[in-house]
């Protein structure tokens, strides 16, 4: 008799269950973990940048308060940039994909692949002009967009795994005794892409009469990695403070080799759960076609009836909740 009243409270509690799920999952990293940097700060401080000789307190209080100073500059220019959360540019995005694009290159582009898109469709298909056009202007928004996403962080990925034989260079021509700018220089000719462009475009901007401090700041502008973030801010620290700059380097070498270590250890780790996503996430379209092409008017009422309509639209829809929650989940970020 209760199993009537039952029914919509189940409802109910399955979707407030389903609702908080994507809620958690797309904004615990927002709310739970207070601040990125600080946990970056924690890892990459030396204890050379303020070390100073025994019994010289005023000393080491005036670089502690030095290196604080910086730390909460650093801070308070990424919360500033995490509030604006602008999206790059379409000239920054070109940019840092090494594309040499212009907008109205990027524009032709577009225009083209769309043209290319719809007369596939016509040509193969054969849907119409309406869905052939709609789906060429998919393709010519899509298509382009995703390249440039690929080849941005293709080379954001190579730059990082090059970032950190740059950085024992430099530390290797400190120890020697090399100016700072000698062992840029070294790296902007001799390490490979990425790594060599981008330090060029740091030298080039020092010789034109820029602050050091203020060239290497730029470098996470344009190659926005962690890698490059940590770099700027060791570099911030020791032109105000001084103290032992290979030191901190050496540091920072060791952090971004054992992250590395850590991204791989999580990659081998997860490639289980991620199998397992791509299975589940699979495997209705695979049951699907199986059945349709056994008993396809059995599995022809989801298309040809309201009702059908309604159950598969509803199916897709949490389908897609869940692979996006299974993704978020996989997904690390450290």
């Amino acid at each position: 008799m209760l199993y009537p009243a039952v029914i919509p409270l189940l409802i109910f509690v399955l979707g407030a269950c389903s609702a908080g799920g994507m809620m958690l999952a797309a904004f615990y990293p927002r709310v739970m973990i207070s601040s990125a940097l600080d946990r970056q700060i924690e890892l990459i401080s030396p204890s050379g940048i303020i070390a100073t000789r025994p019994g010289n307190a005023s000393d080491a209080s005036r670089r502690k308060r030095s290196v604080e100073d910086t730390l909460r500059e650093a801070d308070e220019k990424q919360r500033a940039k995490a509030k604006k959360s602008v999206k790059p540019s379409l000239t920054t995005r070109l940019r840092q994909a090494d594309l040499g694009w212009g907008k109205n290159t990027y524009y032709l582009i577009c225009f083209a692949t769309a043209v290319v898109a719809a007369l596939a469709i016509l040509s193969t298909i054969r849907l119409g002009i309406l869905p052939a056009v709609g789906f060429g202007i998919s393709g010519g928004l899509l298509l382009p967009h995703l390249y440039v996403s690929f080849r941005r962080k293709r080379r954001f990925k190579r730059f990082g795994a090059e970032f950190p034989n740059a950085v024992d260079v430099i530390v290797r021509g400190v120890k020697t005794g090399l100016p700072l700018v000698d062992c840029l220089k070294i790296v902007a000719a001799e390490a490979p892409e990425p790594v060599k462009g981008e330090f060029k475009t740091l030298v080039e901007d020092q010789a034109l009469g820029m602050p050091l401090a203020e060239a290497v700041q730029r470098l996470p502008e344009r190659v926005p990695v962690s890698a490059a973030s940590f770099f700027a801010i060791v570099i911030a620290i020791q032109s105000r403070t001084g103290g032992n700059l290979s030191e901190a380097l050496t540091n920072l070498s060791t952090v971004l080799r054992e992250r590395k270590k850590m991204q791989s250890k999580i990659r081998a780790m997860s490639g289980e759960a991620k199998a397992s996503s791509g299975i589940i996430g699979v495997l209705p379209i695979v049951v699907g076609g199986l059945v349709y092409v056994t008993s396809p008017a059995y599995i022809s009422l989801l298309f040809t009836t309201s009702t059908g309509n309604l159950v598969l639209a509803a199916s897709g829809i949490w389908m897609l909740i869940g692979v996006l929650v299974m993704r978020k989940i996989i997904n690390f970020d450290f």
